[in-house]
C-alpha cells in the first residue's frame, strides 16, 4: 500500500487560481526563485496545473476555472489571505516584485519580532509577504517589544 502522504510533497500545499497563470508562473519564478516541477497545459492555451517548488514548499498554480468554482482573487473581490515566504534576501525579492508590477502593501522594514518583512499584492490579486529572519529574540524580549509596539498602536514597525 502506498504512503498516504507522498514523500515528495509537503504536508500542506496551496493552490492558486490565476487569471493568466503562465505569466504568474514566470513572476513567481523570478521573485521567489521558484522552480517548476510539473506543468500540464489545457486547451486554449490555459494552464490546467503546475507545481512550483520554493525551497521546501510547494505552490500549485492554474488558470481560473469558474465553472468548477476555481476563481482568483480579482474575480471574488480580493484575497483575505497573505502567503509569507522566507527568503535569503527579502529586500531583493520585494524590489523584483514591484518591478514586475506588484503593488506595495507594506514597505520592507525591520520588525519587532526579529524579521525584516514587507508585503505586496501581485498583479493577479494574491497577497504576499517576504521576510528574512535577522534577529533571534527571547520570549521575554518579544513580550516586552510586543507590549511596547501595542502601546504605540503600530504593529508594522519596532
Amino acid at each position: 500500500m502506498p504512503n498516504p502522504i507522498p514523500s515528495d510533497y509537503p504536508r500542506v500545499n496551496i493552490a492558486l487560481a490565476v487569471d493568466g497563470a503562465a505569466e504568474a508562473i514566470d513572476f513567481y519564478k523570478e521573485v521567489f526563485q521558484a522552480t517548476e516541477r510539473m506543468h500540464i497545459d489545457a486547451p486554449g492555451g490555459k494552464v490546467a496545473h503546475s507545481e512550483l517548488q520554493i525551497g521546501d514548499s510547494l505552490i500549485m498554480v492554474a488558470d481560473e476555472y469558474p465553472e468548477m468554482g476555481f476563481r482568483g482573487p480579482k474575480a471574488v473581490g480580493g484575497s483575505p489571505v497573505t502567503i509569507t515566504v522566507y527568503m535569503e534576501d527579502a529586500d531583493a525579492a520585494y524590489q523584483v516584485a514591484l518591478g514586475r508590477g506588484a503593488k506595495s502593501l507594506m514597505p520592507m522594514a525591520d520588525q519587532f519580532y526579529g524579521d525584516r518583512s514587507g508585503q505586496f499584492e501581485d498583479p493577479w490579486g494574491h497577497r504576499w509577504g517576504v521576510s528574512s529572519h535577522i534577529e533571534d529574540i527571547s520570549p521575554e524580549e518579544l513580550a516586552r517589544r510586543s507590549s511596547e509596539m501595542m502601546a504605540k498602536g503600530s504593529p508594522a514597525e519596532s
